[in-house]
């Protein structure tokens, strides 16, 4: 093993809560349990800062990792990264690897407005992938990035091609136009409105608008006339989180 991964290593279990493992072991079904240390994120952004270079390059260079904790690690590094270009090649080596919920949505690196042309690129690709992870985080960027103006009517039209079966990347789908709908009530209503998503993600997407603070009692009353009747068998597997 490389001397900086081990003591990277070493680190993460000086500062590991054996507690926290076994919550976030319950959090991650598609994470092996025997790779979650137990280290909260708090300490794992604190550990960052005190990367030597040395090792911040281990990580970046060491993929696959051994640990969900090192992943965490990988993405704050990227995160922290000043240069849209570099961020973008690392997450191009990253995004293959990313097994879980938590690992996807932590990644979100620094964008200055102008970068978002750039980042923009990107996103159908990201969306077009047929790894899980990689098409949640396409959705994800464009929630982070793109749900601003003139970005808007763009971000909602490419969400809404976004097709897929897999219960991940249909939760991001809900969160981004629930999201959209608090934000830009008058653009995004139109895609429930018209029923333009399938129909899962489209009652998931009134429930997270439904349980948002940003959104007015009439809008949520209005909102639950638009429900549409979803599939048994399509509500069972996504009820199971399969």
């Amino acid at each position: 093993m490389d001397k900086s991964i081990a003591a990277i290593e070493k680190k993460l279990r000086a500062r590991a809560d054996e507690e926290y493992a076994v919550f976030l072991r319950g959090l991650l079904p598609t994470v092996a349990p025997e790779s979650v240390i137990g280290v909260r994120m708090p300490e794992l952004r604190r550990l960052v800062k005190g990367l030597s270079t040395d090792e911040a390059d281990a990580i970046l260079s060491g993929l696959p990792h051994r640990y969900h904790e090192e992943y965490l690690l990988h993405g704050i590094i990227i995160n922290g990264m000043r240069d849209m270009e570099q961020a973008l090649a690392a997450l191009d080596e990253l995004l293959p690897y990313v097994s879980n919920w938590a690992m996807c949505d932590l990644l979100r690196p620094r964008a200055r407005r102008a970068d978002l042309p750039r980042l923009w690129e990107k996103v159908p690709g990201w969306l077009e992938s047929p790894l899980v992870y990689t098409k949640r985080f396409g959705l994800s960027a464009l929630m982070n990035y793109f749900l601003q103006p003139p970005w808007t009517e763009q971000a909602l039209k490419l969400a809404a091609t976004v097709s897929t079966e897999e219960y991940y990347v249909e939760m991001m789908a809900a969160w981004f136009f629930a999201t959209a709908l608090a934000k830009d009530w008058e653009r995004t209503l139109p895609y429930l409105r018209e029923r333009h998503l399938a129909p899962w993600t489209h009652n998931k997407a009134i429930q997270k608008a439904r349980e948002s603070r940003r959104i007015t009692p009439e809008q949520k009353e209005y909102l639950q006339t638009l429900k549409v009747e979803c599939p048994p068998e399509q509500r069972i597997r996504r009820e199971d989180g399969q």
